[in-house]
């Protein structure tokens, strides 16, 4: 066992790849307090893992139909499953890399008895991943090793997408941290809806779903056969294609627009335009006071509009004719009309373009989908697996409807261990849990059964054409 100096607790570092029996420094997860104060410790999830956690679905699901004992078809890839690599974090917070199982029954038996705080799910190498010491290079490299021995490496991996409050703090004044999701859900929602819209019409992938991390953002998982097979590099080029805010300069978020506007950045505004106008500036107050507007009188290249915007609010005027009309949204509306008049007159054709971009630069900065790339871009990243506890909240990592993301209250809709528990001592035939594992069946296994079927119905059909050709 190893000691891995600053990973962050409780998780591998993001983008890498570790070692089987990696330590990790940080507390242990049995001694993080979920947000009522109660403690998860070990013989919680050994309840959670022996009565709660769909064991089966999980299988259904990451098998992709290649389950050989029960297939019917004889194209099923019977070591497919066996080749996935899942990590399981474990009391004190050493984390387990490169663990496999050949079947439902042995993941099961291994979760029951390890009862681990977390479980990553890694992707499925070309070799069982607790034979990778026989394969030259061990960890990954090229197609062949040293000697003509192949290498252990990725062949197949959901395309994945990682989104963290946390990255949203600087555009707000009321974060997550300190406020709780109130006052800022709306940007995981409109996240997932750009996101999953993106996604399907852009790239006509068809098998997604959403999950909710446990405490402070949301995780997309892309199931599709044509994403699971996707390169590093085109992984990366997916993940750059979402991905218009990219850092910050001069004060202000850098984002990647054009004018006119790209269809997909269109698409994108239609969904963030009424968020950002209706949710975000009465709620965050973004306009109220002189620290909040002058972060975003920023983005506005014209000094004349920006003094006369600032004269405006600073003496307490509005144009509003409705008294009760937020004055953030008012606000909002006069900066507006201030920069529209200021494109009418300006001749420079640069300044004129800065200017019709503007407003769009606000609000992508301050509501577009703010991804962690790195977790996107490699095949061999972890990621949690749907339905976990988190150690530190004691929340379920439940699946999201997209049509319904706004609907979704991660504090009323995502159960604790805790309140499961409860319900599992109360005697009820159904729990909280059983309505997450059948709105994910609905949403989204039920269609990737169908799908997986076909495909290997498909390739037997194609063999046995071959065969009659021959």
């Amino acid at each position: 066992i190893e000691r891995q100096a600053g990973a962050r607790p409780g998780r591998p570092r993001r983008g890498e790849r570790g070692e089987r029996g990696v330590f990790v420094e940080g507390r242990m997860p049995g001694t993080e307090t979920n947000q009522g104060g109660a403690k998860v410790q070990p013989e919680h999830m050994k309840l959670y893992y022996g009565r709660l956690f769909p064991h089966q679905t999980m299988y259904k699901w990451l098998a992709y139909g290649n389950d050989y004992a029960r297939s019917k078809h004889p194209k099923a890839d019977r070591s497919f499953f066996s080749r996935r690599e899942f990590c399981f974090t474990l009391d004190g917070d050493i984390f387990v890399r490169y663990q496999s199982f050949k079947d439902a029954e042995e993941m099961e038996a291994a979760i029951k008895q390890k009862c681990p705080a977390k479980i990553d799910i890694g992707p499925v190498y070309n070799v069982d991943p607790r034979k990778r010491a026989a394969y030259s290079g061990g960890s990954g490299g090229d197609l062949s090793g040293a000697g003509g021995l192949r290498a252990f490496q990725p062949v197949e991996r959901e395309l994945v997408f990682d989104i963290d409050m946390d990255d949203y703090d600087d555009f707000l004044n009321y974060t997550h941290k300190d406020h709780g999701w109130e006052k800022c859900w709306a940007l995981m929602a409109v996240a997932i809806r750009v996101l999953d819209r993106g996604l399907r019409e852009d790239f006509g992938f068809e098998h997604i779903f959403f999950v909710f991390s446990g405490r402070r953002g949301i995780h997309c998982w892309v199931c599709d056969k044509r994403a699971r097979m996707m390169t590093d590099e085109q992984r990366a080029a997916v993940a750059n294609y979402f991905s218009l805010c990219r850092g910050r300069e001069g004060g202000k978020a850098k984002v990647m627009l054009t004018s006119p506007r790209h269809p997909s950045v269109q698409r994108a505004a239609e969904i963030l335009e009424p968020i950002f106008v209706d949710e975000m500036l009465p709620a965050q107050g973004l306009l109220d006071t002189s620290e909040s507007w002058e972060k975003i009188l920023e983005y506005i290249p014209d000094d004349d509009v920006c003094d006369k915007l600032r004269e405006r609010w600073q003496n307490g005027r509005r144009s509003s004719t409705s008294a009760v009309e937020d004055v953030n949204k008012s606000r909002w509306l006069e900066l507006c009309k201030e920069v529209d008049r200021c494109v009418g007159r300006t001749k420079d054709p640069m300044k004129r373009r800065q200017l019709a971009k503007c407003k769009d630069e606000i609000v992508f900065a301050y509501t577009y989908p703010k991804l962690d790339i790195e977790v996107s871009k490699k095949r061999n990243h972890l990621l949690k697996a749907p339905f976990c506890v988190h150690p530190k909240t004691g929340r379920v990592c439940v699946p999201i409807d997209p049509e319904r993301a706004e609907d979704f209250d991660p504090d009323r809709d995502a159960p604790t261990i805790f309140q499961l528990l409860e319900e599992l001592d109360s005697g009820a035939e159904r729990t909280s849990m059983s309505e997450n594992v059948e709105l994910f069946e609905d949403l989204f296994l039920k269609g990737l059964s169908r799908s997986t079927q076909e495909e290997l119905a498909a390739k037997t059909r194609e063999a046995v054409g071959m065969a009659v050709d021959f």
